[in-house]
């Protein structure tokens, strides 16, 4: 692709997408050939379903995929590619990574983005999903910056900051709740504070990341636990979405460098 606008994020399942870069699509959708490519590796088929959620006669992962059409749909700006990969969810750890790396290479060198986004080694949530995708998308990623082809300038990890974290928490433990440990899976993970190389603030278009992640109806156990779906969620969710924080995998960011305030920020 000939545009310097060009974004790829790769997620294991419907609602990974939901948060976390719709803000900085939103931000981005009028530039000059912007372009967002969207890969999921699953459609969540295994996953539970939310209790109030109306019985369903169909299998979950076609409801998801639903799901996530009118999740963007909601935010506005929908992918301009994307690709199912179509792996059996909670299993994509046992495809072979050589075949997974080449399944998300061969999008992103038909694609070329600039910056691609995944998970880190945590994998946000320690799923075994999340870090398999993240691992071959590194890898992909690496293989293919080696070409000497164009893109690939940047790689971004998907993350939550350590001072953010133990905010989120005390909430809570408020709600009464089970506070998150890291490591333990379905439980966020933190980064360090002093990690993030990126920090996007999307609070303009907080409303609109919100409107899409509410689409997820099965996943509202998961999204918004021990909450009821109100008007003063959503304001609560506007406030947590407001910023965009982001570890840059690579180019590798020297310690004490300022944090930058866009993902194509500094890039040709």
């Amino acid at each position: 692709m000939a545009s310097s606008r060009v974004l790829a994020l790769v997620v294991a399942h419907p609602d990974d997408d939901a948060y976390g870069l719709a803000g900085t699509v939103a931000l981005h959708e009028d530039d000059p050939g912007f372009r967002f490519v969207l890969i999921h590796a699953t459609d969540g088929g295994a996953g539970l379903i939310d209790p109030a959620y109306p019985p369903v006669s169909e299998d979950l992962g076609s409801i998801r995929r639903r799901e996530m059409d009118a999740a963007w749909t909601a935010h506005g700006r929908p992918p301009d590619r994307h690709e199912w990969l179509d792996y059996d969810d909670g299993a994509v750890n046992r495809v072979p990574f050589a075949e997974l790396v080449e399944r998300i290479g061969g999008i992103l060198d038909q694609e070329r983005p600039d910056v691609v986004a995944t998970f880190g080694p945590d994998g946000l949530t320690a799923h075994p999903d999340h870090i398999a995708v993240g691992a071959a998308t590194d890898a992909a990623f690496t293989r293919l910056r080696a070409d000497g082809g164009p893109g690939l300038q940047r790689l971004l990890h998907g993350c939550v900051r350590r001072s953010t974290w133990e905010r989120w928490n005390s909430g809570r433990i408020r709600r009464g709740l089970k506070p998150w440990e890291a490591g333990r899976m379905y439980d966020v993970c933190p980064v360090p504070d002093e990690e993030i190389g990126i920090e996007v603030d999307v609070s303009a278009v907080a409303d609109r990341i919100v409107a899409g992640l509410m689409q997820h109806r099965t996943q509202r156990h998961v999204i918004s636990p021990g909450v009821p779906p109100d008007a003063e969620e959503d304001a609560r969710w506007n406030r947590m979405v407001g910023v965009e924080p982001l570890v840059q995998a690579w180019p590798s960011r020297p310690p004490g460098a300022p944090v930058l305030g866009d993902v194509f920020e500094g890039l040709g």
